[in-house]
């Protein structure tokens, strides 16, 4: 137990790390097949077939990073699991519906009669657009401390509104990569707009998460942190900038570059993740519960980090090798 050090301190930190590196996997899996969803209504039928097939081998596996998240935080952080699940009962309730519709409807759009296509189609959507809401509106309340005043509901329901252009903008950035023809050059338009969800999303959370806490604007603005930090914002608009600039000539021939919006695109979530988890680390709940004290003890969580160690890399593979294996763009829609 003494391997590594304290095992109060490491044990902790090991399961945020792994925790915080699950949600972030998840938002941009998820998010890309989620922003698929959101952008059925301005697709036509053959389109939305494509468009099912682009995600439809990689959704259920996108889903298991979000199970191996709070299951982290049940296991190894049970006390903050009850603290924010409970400020968060009703999004994480309205999240969990859309996912399930989205599901079911992923499966029934296909199989149920023509007829009733239409109305699947429309599930499909409003899975899609009930998940990401949530989870947006979850977001803003865990950035402001979970506290429910109207001032941080207003802001939970802006960061929503961002989060879901934010997932259309990933999405149609995975169509670009995975279609062709007019469905890609339709993806490119969607970018397009979406790219101001993720810039105003990105501004809204960075110039509130100082203003919920002295000790976060300290951490961000003292000297010398801000010029140790300096790179983050400013990669963050280079990044943008050259997004911007190749939507303006996206699709070029011989599909060239046709990654490049999705890959700059996680690069965008991930460092915004990244300043979260910097500004709040080492709270799990923001100013009230450090990840050492809302942790179990460390006689279990060794027991749980062995058990993790096994899984999380039977979910790493199996999501590699899923993404290696229907590589390419996407084919036709069938079920067998």
């Amino acid at each position: 137990m003494t391997l590594f050090g304290d095992p109060a301190i490491w044990l902790p930190f090991a399961f945020a790390v792994l925790m915080g590196i699950s949600i972030l996997v998840y938002v941009v899996l998820d998010g890309f097949d989620l922003g698929v969803g959101l952008l059925f209504p301005f697709a036509d039928g053959d389109e939305r077939d494509r468009m099912v097939a682009s995600i439809g081998p990689f959704w259920d596996a996108n889903e298991t990073w979000l199970v191996m998240a709070i299951g982290i935080l049940l296991v190894a952080f049970p006390v903050a699991h009850g603290t924010i699940l409970t400020a968060l009962y009703l999004p994480v309730a309205v999240m969990l519906i859309g996912l399930i519709l989205r599901g079911v409807a992923f499966e029934f759009r296909v199989k149920a009669p023509t007829r009733h296509r239409g109305a699947w189609n429309r599930a499909f959507f409003a899975g899609s657009l009930m998940a990401s809401l949530s989870q947006g509106f979850m977001l803003g309340l865990y950035v402001t401390g979970l506290v429910i005043t109207p001032a941080t509901i207003a802001f939970g329901v802006l960061t929503a509104l961002f989060l879901t252009v934010g997932y259309s903008f990933i999405g149609a950035s995975w169509i670009i990569a995975k279609a062709e023809g007019p469905l890609q050059r339709k993806a490119v338009a969607w970018a397009r707009g979406g790219i101001w969800g993720v810039l105003f999303g990105i501004a809204a959370i960075s110039m509130a998460t100082p203003l919920v806490s002295g000790r976060i604007w300290e951490k961000w603005f003292s000297f010398p942190s801000i010029l140790y930090l300096s790179p983050l914002p400013i990669l963050s608009a280079v990044l943008l900038y050259v997004l911007w600039r190749l939507l303006q000539r996206l699709p070029l021939p011989g599909d060239r570059w046709a990654w490049a919006p999705f890959t700059i695109g996680t690069g965008l979530f991930v460092m915004a993740f990244g300043g979260l988890a910097y500004s709040f680390y080492p709270y799990v709940v923001p100013e009230r519960m450090t990840i050492y004290e809302a942790a179990s003890a460390p006689e279990s969580l060794i027991i749980i980090l062995v058990g993790a160690l096994i899984v999380l890399p039977i979910i790493a593979a199996y999501s590699i090798l899923t993404y290696t294996v229907f590589r390419g763009k996407a084919t036709q829609l069938t079920y067998y």
